[in-house]
């Protein structure tokens, strides 16, 4: 698992391959991703938007942004969590993800609230290191 702080908002990321979902031999391979968020601040605080950036192994970029997170845009009061689930398809056997959301106060302060680089990883797959 891959977990970040920002401002007491935590963020959690544990990423799993959809073998599934995947086809290797036409070079789609297909990941999934659960993430939960914690609010351990005193604020009462709403996920606006979402920004990501998705990297395949040979280094080809994708972003992506947009309102809230599978449709919604969730309001967490000091002490809740919201948990949700996600997909990314990549065409290179490995890549990794970062991004952050971006939160409202009540008071209609915006920041943003990092979420933690992991990686996308067959498994089985070998690393060469130099």
């Amino acid at each position: 698992m891959y977990r970040a702080l920002t401002r007491g908002i935590e963020v959690v990321v544990e990423p799993f391959y959809l073998e599934e979902q995947s086809d290797p031999d036409d070079d789609r391979y297909v990941w999934g991703y659960r993430i939960v968020i914690s609010n351990n601040s005193v604020l009462t605080v709403r996920l606006v938007n979402r920004y990501w950036h998705i990297t395949d192994q040979n280094g080809q970029v994708d972003e992506v942004s947009g309102p809230g997170v599978v449709g919604e845009q969730p309001r967490l009061k000091p002490g809740d969590t919201y948990e949700y689930s996600s997909g990314c398809p990549l065409d290179t056997p490995s890549g990794m993800m970062f991004g952050h959301y971006q939160m409202e106060t009540d008071e209609g302060e915006l920041f943003d609230v990092a979420i933690p680089a992991f990686s996308l990883d067959t498994p089985g797959l070998l690393r060469t290191l130099n």
